[in-house]
């Protein structure tokens, strides 16, 4: 009995999520917390790119999602941008 001790590595399994929409629901979550301006166009681009790409199945859904969150990214960097140039938040509390 001979044994064969060749190293044979079956080949990786693909998964059925595209790596572009993982990336850009990612980004577009972080971006929620921290540095918006940058990571919101990032997920918008890279959520845009899941969704061109043809051959990848599944994570069209996750693709949506990051470009929907790109968007709030950058909206909520607008309103940032303008309360600052009007001089900020103020709340009045009666009294």
């Amino acid at each position: 009995m001979t044994h064969d001790n060749s190293s044979y590595s079956a080949p990786a399994a693909r998964s059925g999520t595209n790596g572009f929409a993982v990336a850009s629901l990612i980004c577009g979550i972080v971006g929620l917390l921290f540095f918006g301006i940058i990571l919101g166009p990032v997920a918008i681009v890279l959520g845009v790119v899941a969704l061109r790409q043809q051959a990848a199945r599944g994570g069209t859904g996750m693709a949506k999602a990051g470009l929907v969150l790109g968007v709030i990214d950058l909206l909520i960097v607008v309103v940032l941008i303008i309360a600052a140039s009007n001089g900020g938040f103020s709340w009045y509390v009666g009294g």
